[in-house]
């Protein structure tokens, strides 16, 4: 557990700076689906740096982040700072520290698969209010679509360190089944970003699986991904393109 809490703690700033943000089209999946209103509470489990939290605080919503590590909370409530509604709060999945039935709809983007999946359904049933709903969020990397995202994917496996043990894709059908112990329901979005080299390194260096600066593979690794992005880039740019998969229930 505590390897999986730290293990994003020097990789904050990239973190920020470099992942990729949600489609505002979700929140009328939300409308449409889970009856999310002006006045929904949100809770947001391993919030992270607040890029999920973002998109329900501009809605207007009350926004609990969840977070236990102290450097990505801490980022967070920097990066939040301008909603007075946003909620900062030292917890877990399985141990959120909020009260019973004081949520409308639980998010976790981009965290599911770290989680220790039936003590958190539990804590997700007692913070919930009746009627209430469940999403998973992830943003998926497509992996080959285009020969740069082909050339990408080879470039992680070469340097990463436990890419295929953590891959959030990891998390199958069943066990989606078995977490929500029902039928659920999926969408999915397009998304994507546009990034120089620098812009891209970032990105690359944001991911807790792959070569820090103090590692030895860190050089090749940077050098490896100048060739790549040099081969497929148009004006100096290069477009990473995701899915954005959401899964949901009612709670």
């Amino acid at each position: 557990m505590v390897d999986t809490v730290e293990r994003f703690s020097n990789r904050v700033a990239n973190y920020v700076k470099y992942r990729p943000g949600y489609p505002s089209v979700l929140l009328e999946l939300f409308r449409d689906e889970m009856n999310l209103r002006a006045d929904s509470i949100i809770a947001d489990i391993g919030s992270g740096t607040g890029l999920s939290a973002k998109l329900f605080l501009a809605n207007g919503n009350t926004v609990f982040g969840v977070e236990p590590n102290p450097s990505m909370r801490r980022a967070a409530e920097e990066f939040l700072a301008e909603f007075p509604h946003f909620k900062s709060v030292d917890g877990t999945a399985e141990n959120t520290a909020l009260p019973d039935d004081s949520v409308d709809i639980v998010i976790a983007a981009q965290a599911f698969h770290w989680f220790d999946p039936q003590p958190t359904l539990a804590e997700i049933q007692r913070i919930t209010r009746k009627g209430g709903h469940v999403a998973l969020i992830w943003n998926e990397r497509q992996l080959d679509t285009t020969p740069f995202l082909r050339d990408y994917e080879e470039l992680l496996m070469k340097f990463a360190n436990d890419y295929g043990a953590v891959r959030h894709d990891n998390v199958s059908e069943n066990n989606l089944s078995a977490f929500f112990g029902k039928e659920f329901k999926r969408r999915t979005f397009e998304n994507r970003q546009v990034f120089d080299f620098d812009g891209l390194k970032g990105r690359l260096l944001s991911s807790s699986y792959m070569p820090a600066a103090d590692d030895p593979h860190f050089g090749p690794m940077s050098a490896a991904l100048h060739t790549v992005f040099a081969k497929h880039a148009e004006d100096g740019k290069i477009t990473v393109f995701y899915d954005t998969n959401v899964f949901y229930a009612e709670v």
